[in-house]
């Protein structure tokens, strides 16, 4: 089995799926082939679960789980986050594969304007999309740029821990939900007590927790977590309707003072067919958006400022960034046309510009290893 998860590393797989009687397979390119000639057994799949369990009463329990995640390291290979699950009354396993590595901007393909982001002293700052978009890589690639270039003390609170950062410049605590601590919103309040700089939160699940976010944002740290929305302004819609209606307004005025920035992302498949390449729009956020995001009529002129702020702030909408991969050849038109915001406008603009058919792959291509990434 080992040398089955060696080789899906190795052809830049970003997802095994084992179940029994099927086939094991992995994600490559965003499809699902087979790894193996042979169909697996469920007294295969138990014993591979048995062994990827890392507590000792979860593994006596093993029939009796329904669904289950964990952290799972090949030595010298990478790290799995692992989810183990009930299919038709037997177990399955989806595992995403997380590199050894911490990924760099660069490595992801992600502007440079995400240095000026993990800079920020204070505030929050949320990474968002669908679920496979390559967020917990991007955190990575944040805490890995604030360990490398400052002296902070930088917790992270993750359901399970993916990717495992060294103390460099800065001193980085991980702890476990379920294993080092009980929930997101007790581990958030507990690291308050801690003298953190930097706060990572791997999902704001619920209200308690995005209020005790914004709350430690408000004292002076840098919060950073993920929100499974599509866009900044979802993402901004999507919060304040957790509180109930008569908290909504205040809940406005505390996220106009905290949020700093909002990385939205989705993968694309390459235009030479090999890996996935980051579209992101990145929301800064300026005094004009703050009063947007105070005024509930407002909110939907933010997509405009995102657009005009490209050249002064560095922000992009997706589309933004779609012509700009179009034009350089990394995707191609029809995949850029389907994953805009609005398919119709980007068509007109890219022809306009007597851009909309330029296809020719690239020849070479730094975010190649957004092929191989976490969600």
């Amino acid at each position: 089995m080992n040398e089955m998860f060696k080789k899906a590393i190795e052809d830049g797989a970003s997802d095994i799926h084992i179940k029994a009687g099927d086939f094991v397979r992995a994600r490559l390119n965003g499809e699902l082939v087979p790894l193996t000639d042979q169909k697996i057994s469920h007294d295969q799949v138990r014993q591979l679960a048995i062994k990827l369990i890392p507590h000792e009463g979860d593994r006596e329990r093993i029939d009796e789980i329904q669904d289950y995640d964990c952290s799972w390291g090949l030595p010298g290979l990478g790290r799995f986050r692992v989810n183990i699950h009930k299919q038709r009354g037997v177990l399955g396993i989806v595992m995403r594969i997380i590199t050894i590595e911490i990924p760099t901007f660069a490595d992801l393909g992600l502007p440079k304007i995400l240095e000026s982001i993990a800079q920020n002293e204070r505030g929050l700052v949320l990474v968002t999309g669908v679920t496979g978009s390559g967020k917990s890589s991007t955190m990575a690639a944040v805490i890995g740029y604030i360990n490398r270039t400052m002296s902070k003390h930088i917790i992270t609170l993750e359901d399970p821990i993916e990717f495992l950062h060294r103390d460099l410049n800065s001193s980085v605590t991980q702890r476990d939900v379920g294993w080092d601590i009980e929930s997101f919103s007790s581990g958030l309040r507990s690291s308050l007590r801690q003298d953190p700089d930097v706060i990572l939160i791997g999902e704001m699940r619920d209200k308690d927790t995005i209020d005790t976010a914004l709350k430690a944002a408000e004292t002076g740290h840098l919060v950073i977590s993920t929100v499974h929305t599509k866009n900044a302004v979802q993402t901004l819609s999507r919060i304040i309707a957790v509180f109930r209606p008569e908290e909504q307004e205040m809940i406005r005025v505390r996220l106009a003072d905290t949020v700093q920035a909002v990385v939205s992302q989705r993968l694309l498949p390459r235009a030479k067919g090999d890996g996935l390449v980051v579209a992101a729009e990145i929301m800064l956020v300026t005094g004009t958006i703050r009063d947007c995001i105070i005024d509930s009529e407002r909110i939907d002129e933010i997509l405009d400022l995102i657009h005009d702020g490209k050249e002064q702030y560095g922000s992009q909408t997706f589309d933004q960034h779609l012509m700009d991969l179009v034009n350089d050849r990394l995707v191609t038109f029809e995949v850029a046309k389907a994953n805009a915001n609005s398919p119709s406008d980007f068509d007109l603009k890219m022809n306009m510009l007597g851009q909309g058919r330029a296809e020719q792959p690239a020849t070479a291509d730094p975010a190649s290893v957004m092929g191989n990434i976490s969600a």
